[in-house]
């Protein structure tokens, strides 16, 4: 008998990357990483660096110890590897955990499936 055992680290990317829900999240981010970065090419007015807020928002409530780990250390002044890192980070993070979600919610349902066909 030949049991399916998965690899912890196929796992992880599993919840992180390959079901529908981590998907769409990343996709979001994504694009609005890929608007913020495309924006100063378009538009030369003083705001448009504001556009940042929008991935970091996408990526709250992770994000927030990111801008406090910017804040302790750089009073401030955090360099902008520093921001974009800690959005795709953060946007891991989540994806990580709306995957994991994602799967309890199913197997649940799945469990709930086979206990009806089983009566």
């Amino acid at each position: 008998m030949k049991t399916s055992r998965t690899s912890p680290i196929h796992t992880l990317a599993r919840r992180t990357f390959a079901n529908r829900a981590s998907a769409v999240y990343l996709a979001l981010v994504g694009g609005a990483m890929a608007v913020a970065a495309l924006e100063p090419l378009f538009a030369n007015n003083p705001d448009a660096s504001l556009i940042w807020v929008w991935p970091a928002l996408f990526t709250f409530p992770a994000f927030g110890f990111v801008a406090w780990l910017g804040e302790a250390g750089w009073g401030g002044d955090a360099p902008t590897w520093f921001f974009t890192g800690g959005i795709v980070l953060a946007a891991l993070l989540q994806s990580l955990a709306l995957g994991t979600t994602w799967d309890a919610l199913r197997g649940r349902r799945e469990r709930r499936g086979r206990l009806t066909t089983a009566s």
